[in-house]
């Protein structure tokens, strides 16, 4: 009962949390700004890594579509990873390293919440082959999706390692 109720708690802080992240992006193009025009904005009032501005905020969105895409991959490119395998390894390589260790620590804490494979497939309905299918689709259509929004900062020098 513990381990479901911190599963759920933590389902709904990422929700909240990405969700915010993204509603923000998407106010901002519904009043006519673009990525680039966001970005600009940002550097012009040198509040490109200030918690809150938007360029931040696409940057952590970024990293969520970049841990699930790994996450994915992990899952799919090993024979019988369990869920907490292939997300802590995905979230090693995307995220931790630019976390606090209190934010690590937390992550890591609640790989143990994780569901088994199976149990997630029960949870989502899917079949090994469905969930598959989805997957692949997922990291087709993300990998160019992170690409761009990488080369939105590379171009105007702005680091990736943040």
């Amino acid at each position: 009962m513990a381990s479901k109720l911190r599963s759920q708690e933590a389902h709904s802080w990422k929700k909240l949390e990405y969700g915010a992240k993204v509603g923000g992006l998407k106010g901002a193009i519904k009043t006519g700004l673009t990525l680039n025009r966001i970005i600009d904005h940002d550097i012009k009032q040198g509040t490109v890594r200030t918690q809150g501005s938007l360029t931040r905020q696409l940057r952590r969105v970024r990293q969520g579509i970049d841990l699930i895409s790994t996450l994915f991959k992990n899952f799919l490119n090993s024979d019988v990873p369990s869920l907490k395998e292939a997300a802590s390894s995905a979230y090693a390589k995307t995220c931790a390293p630019y976390h606090t260790w209190a934010v690590r620590t937390a992550a890591s804490a609640g790989m143990y919440a994780l569901p088994t494979r199976e149990q997630l497939l029960v949870k989502l309905n899917e079949t090994h082959e469905s969930a598959e299918r989805e997957m692949r689709r997922f990291i087709k259509a993300s990998d160019p999706i992170i690409e761009y929004i990488d080369k939105l900062y590379t171009v105007r020098n702005i680091s990736l390692d943040w």
